[in-house]
């Protein structure tokens, strides 16, 4: 197979929704209908059913949620699929968006009795200002839901995205019984299934067929008619280059748990979105290069192989305590044992321990073509954002960084604990999932932890017991806003600042200084006294 054929077959997506829409569901379902796994799991699934595979933290598994950035690859007719599983709950938003850096076009699941939530919302919001396409399904069809022409409806009114149905449900609730398919002009019938653990039948026919009419009760046929022929007149009609565009959304009904309507979206979706694309360079100076890099764009077909780090996790493996970084190949072909520039410190690496994901489970790869995602273990000096080439003109600047929102000191309560602690703390904050500060009146022993949401302070504390074996202490800290200070000599006499009580000043972990308020109110009055600093709410490096 050429290079060409190889990255026009790949397909690089991860799934968005508010907690609980189905997303982990629906990943399990992909992965069953690949023929990764013959026995899906889902999270509602009792004791003596298989967990699910994306979910692979014990936290994760106790709580029915997911907390951290999975990748999952598998083959589908013809496809590479890379399917990038993300943190469902809101405390994870920030990995989330730094996933969606990483991707080709997004699967938005909504819950068909909520519609539109919060943080569907905003995960939206990221990927249209990304211009990622962007794919519908809505899930839990077979229980009662909302009107089917006021979810789509949702979709325009909230959106601003033209939703173009693919497939229609049948009934609603306890009378669901399939979906229409519009393209196709047929039916097919929905059979739920015992535990919802294995691929879901369906059998086709027309709308008209007597066996249709049989199946659905009167009034629900009589409105999927009505329905379909107000579509059929008032819809927006189906344009590719639109729905590439993030313009247009292609919409897909059924029900998750229960296998259905997923192998109608999985071969929609395939067929419709976009292999991988070209990436932008940035101008960037490198050590050891007497010119910056190149701001251009780099083609998916350029020869020479680059990427970018755009997650790192450490103890997937509980047995070897590693720390793997997750890349996306942009160019060239990766090949095992292949040296490369690590453009943050100039330094020549060889990669030759790569991965190819499945959960917490990974083979070797030895080779990846732009659009895979691959494991690279081994690095410790690889960090998010980091650009990996074998072409030193270019530099990726993908990965987004925001100011947090709440405060917490973390110590060690047991002195003999220290090598653990110190050990375990360092490597969960290298995965970035949240940051820590140097602060100039911090209580003795205590380290800083700034995140989005509070629950990965809990996830923090319980990783580094059960990976690392070493308890912690967690008190919340009175900040509520932290913010970038630019450079200026005042700050090197900070004594003469004129500071209310409260405030406190620090440095992020590239020793830039930031400064720490209690309440809106202290944030404002030290504006106003000291009008020479300026503050930013996102690092001074993204600022310039």
């Amino acid at each position: 197979m050429t290079p060409a054929q190889e990255i026009a077959r790949r397909r690089t997506f991860a799934i968005i929704s508010h907690p609980d829409a189905g997303k982990t569901t629906l990943t399990e379902k992909f992965l069953l209908y690949g023929n990764a796994v013959h026995l899906a799991g889902s999270v509602t699934a009792r004791k003596n059913q298989r967990s699910t595979t994306s979910d692979w933290m014990a936290l994760e598994r106790q709580r029915g949620i997911s907390v951290s950035s999975t990748v999952l690859q598998f083959d589908y007719r013809g496809h590479a699929v890379n399917l990038l599983d993300t943190p469902g709950h809101k405390d994870f938003s920030e990995d989330t968006y730094r996933v969606l850096t990483a991707v080709d076009a997004a699967l938005m699941v909504i819950d068909a009795a909520k519609g539109i939530e919060p943080q569907t919302r905003k995960l939206f919001e990221v990927c249209r200002r990304r211009g990622v396409p962007i794919f519908t399904f809505i899930n839990k069809c077979d229980r009662p839901t909302l009107d089917p022409l006021a979810l789509i409806d949702e979709l325009e009114s909230v959106l601003g995205l033209a939703p173009v149905p693919v497939t229609w449900p049948l009934g609603n609730g306890p009378s669901f019984r399939g979906v229409y398919d519009l393209r196709h002009k047929d039916v097919h019938l929905f059979e739920r299934t015992p535990g919802g653990a294995f691929r879901s039948p369906e059998s086709v026919s027309d709308l008209s067929d007597p066996i249709v009419k049989e199946k659905l009760d009167p009034d629900d046929y009589a409105a999927a008619v009505e329905q379909l022929e107000m579509l059929e007149g008032a819809g927006h009609a189906f344009d590719l280059a639109a729905v590439h565009a993030g313009q247009q959304t292609p919409v897909f009904f059924g029900s998750a748990v229960n296998n259905f309507g997923v192998d109608l979206l999985l071969q929609g979706f395939l067929h419709d979105s976009i292999p991988p694309t070209s990436r932008n360079s940035v101008a960037m100076n490198s050590p050891g290069m007497p010119a910056p890099t190149d701001a251009r764009e780099v083609s998916v077909t350029h020869e020479k192989f680059s990427a970018f780090v755009f997650k790192i996790q450490a103890n997937m493996d509980p047995k070897h305590r590693d720390r793997i970084a997750f890349v996306r190949v942009c160019s060239g072909k990766f090949s095992r044992d292949m040296v490369v520039t690590h453009q943050r410190t100039g330094k020549s690496v060889r990669l030759s321990s790569a991965h190819k994901l499945f959960g917490q489970d990974r083979e070797t790869v030895d080779e990846a073509w732009p659009g895979d995602v691959i494991g690279l273990v081994g690095h410790d000096a690889f960090g998010i954002g980091d650009t990996l080439t074998e072409d030193r003109t270019i530099a990726y600047d993908e990965i987004p960084r925001f100011a947090p929102e709440v405060f917490a000191w973390l110590t060690n309560p047991t002195p003999a604990d220290a090598k653990k602690y110190r050990a375990g703390l360092e490597q969960l904050l290298l995965e970035g999932v949240m940051q820590s500060f140097e602060v100039r009146h911090a209580p003795p022993g205590a380290t800083l932890l700034a995140a989005v949401g509070p629950l990965q302070f809990e996830v923090v504390q319980a990783r580094l017991e059960t990976e690392y074996n070493a308890k912690s202490r967690l008190t919340p800290a009175p900040f509520e806003h932290l913010r970038w200070i630019a450079p200026h000599p005042s700050l090197d006499t900070p004594e003469n600042l004129l500071m209310p009580g409260g405030v406190n000043l620090g440095s992020d972990k590239f020793d830039h200084p930031v400064i720490l308020f209690p309440n809106d109110w202290t944030m404002d009055y030290f504006v106003e006294k000291n009008p020479d600093l300026k503050l930013h709410d996102q690092p001074i490096e993204l600022v310039e």
